[in-house]
């Protein structure tokens, strides 16, 4: 952990399920002091409880990070209790889903600093990817702090404005069911061409996680990986030419799968 202003005013990790966890596990193999960390959780897990932290104890008084990683319907319950952090030193940093920055500010207090984050699923292996956006109160220092720890579980990226956050939640924060079902899909194909259930699951898992793995490691661009594997008038041009149509093919239909998703984020933030 690069930032010692951590682990000498400490961090505050307030939720520790799936994605807190993930991220506890990374601070700490990256030498994050679990004397440095205090976590609010009502139903640890026995790992957590393990691991030396300081668990449902008293807060420090001037932490340098409050991480909010509870889901957002407790955050109500939650967050009146760190009010007393507000308007000072202490940076907020949230993975909740659908919760504004004007939200927290109107509990925490507007001088708060504070970022908000969307990170997705896959950081729970440490595959994740997470995008960030800060208030004006959140400083260079802030953002970089956030965006060392968030780096635990994956890449980070930081966007312009806050604005940009439903379209993100839209692609890469409900983009893993996406692509699920599209394993389902292609499984399910597979079987109605004569595999057994178990080998059409396996060749469509493997298929997708290695194609996934291949575009992220090349440097052609995924237009050019597609390219490379269409031999002409062969099998896959004969499988993307159903895909890709002009009229409800797959361009038409992740568009709108998109556009869905980011709307009803749009929507949930608005109340």
């Amino acid at each position: 952990m690069q930032d010692s202003e951590i682990a000498k005013r400490g961090l505050v990790l307030l939720g520790c399920g799936k994605m807190g966890s993930a991220m506890l596990e990374g601070w700490l193999a990256r030498g994050l002091p679990s004397g440095s960390v205090w976590v609010t959780d009502p139903y640890p897990s026995d790992w957590l409880s393990a691991q030396g932290v300081h668990l449902n104890e008293p807060l420090p008084a001037n932490p340098a990070i409050v991480l909010v990683a509870v889901k957002p319907q407790m955050m109500a319950e939650a967050l009146p209790s760190l009010q007393a952090l507000g308007n000072g030193e202490t940076l907020f940093l949230s993975v909740a889903a659908g919760v504004t920055i004007a939200n927290y500010e109107a509990i925490l207090g507007a001088e708060t600093p504070i970022i908000r984050a969307m990170p997705n699923t896959p950081a729970a292996i440490g595959q994740g990817i997470t995008a960030i956006a800060g208030n004006t109160r959140a400083t260079s220092h802030h953002m970089d702090m956030s965006q060392d720890l968030l780096s635990a579980v994956g890449e980070v990226v930081r966007l312009d404005n806050e604005g940009q956050i439903d379209a993100v939640t839209g692609v890469s924060g409900s983009g893993p069911a996406y692509v699920f079902h599209m394993i389902e899909c292609l499984a399910a194909a597979g079987e109605a061409q004569g595999l057994a259930p178990e080998m059409a699951m396996k060749l469509a898992q493997a298929t997708v996680a290695g194609a996934g793995a291949l575009a992220q490691q090349s440097d052609e661009s995924a237009a050019q990986l597609r390219r490379n594997v269409t031999s002409p008038n062969g099998t896959t041009q004969a499988g993307l030419e159903v895909l890709m149509k002009d009229d409800g093919g797959l361009p038409d239909l992740i568009k709108a799968t998109v556009a869905a998703a980011t709307d009803r984020s749009k929507e949930l933030a608005n109340g």
